[in-house]
């Protein structure tokens, strides 16, 4: 599956090539984790995603900036913009528009070159994620990790399993998001966080995502230690994304 998404960037990576990335934009980044940890014990990441390739088209019919609105005065502490076209149906041009409320905007995509790096540095994004299970070596994501801070990005690196935790610390991330999502059979189970939880260091911030849906399940992940959750498919498939969404940042309060 993360093969399949690695081509569908190169087209992208090649136009970068050969125009090269937009200059960095200068303007004041929210803090990502510092928001995370500030709307806690157990906060809510709000993801904008309007398809997926195991949902099919989820909700085309919420604008960006509306959805930004919503999720803020439901208590979301960051958002999450799903920006990859081919399976996603996402696009750089949401993160501008999602920019009113103040909230920090992670910018989810497969990201493994550079210059997608420096490209995510052009836009208001607070964070990018990083998957480390799209890197061969702990050097080549430490590089990424380095070059986004360099810029004034905070790194997300998600992990799936033991392996890519490893691989993970051993690239220096701390701020970790265990994907709860097989990547060969598209199904999820909340037991992968469960399993994992207690691997997490003193020094780490951990966030769950996928196949969160009820506030019980955010008061479970808040148990378990982990300081966010991440929730997209079930608040783009709600009939009222923002009564859906409060409930959860109440989950994770409790």
């Amino acid at each position: 599956m993360l093969e399949r998404f690695r081509k569908a960037k190169q087209a992208e990576i090649e136009r970068l090539l050969v125009q090269g990335p937009p200059p960095p934009l200068s303007c004041r980044r929210p803090g990502f984790r510092a928001s995370l940890e500030a709307h806690g014990p157990c906060a809510v990441i709000a993801e904008y995603k309007r398809a997926s390739p195991s949902k099919g088209v989820i909700n085309l019919g919420l604008e960006p900036q509306d959805v930004a609105g919503m999720y803020a005065r439901a208590g979301a502490a960051a958002i999450s913009v799903l920006t990859e076209e081919v399976h996603f149906q996402g696009s750089l041009e949401y993160l501008p528009v999602m920019t009113g409320p103040g909230l920090p905007l992670l910018r989810k995509d497969f990201l493994f070159h550079p210059l997608q790096v420096a490209q995510t540095a052009s836009t208001p994004a607070s964070a990018l994620l990083l998957i480390a299970r799209m890197f061969t070596t702990a050097a080549e994501l430490r590089s990424l990790r380095e070059q986004a801070e360099s810029l004034g990005l905070e790194a997300l690196v998600e992990v799936f399993d033991e392996a890519d935790l490893d691989l993970a610390r051993a690239a220096g991330a701390t701020l970790l998001q265990v994907n709860n999502r097989d990547l060969d059979t598209l199904q999820v189970s909340l037991g992968v966080s469960q399993r994992l939880a207690p691997l997490r260091a003193a020094d780490e911030f951990w966030v769950s995502a996928s196949g969160i849906d009820h506030p019980d399940q955010v008061a479970e992940m808040r148990g378990l230690g982990f300081g966010a959750v991440l929730v997209g498919t079930s608040l783009m498939a709600s009939a009222d994304p923002g009564a859906a969404l409060a409930a959860l940042v109440q989950g994770g309060r409790r």
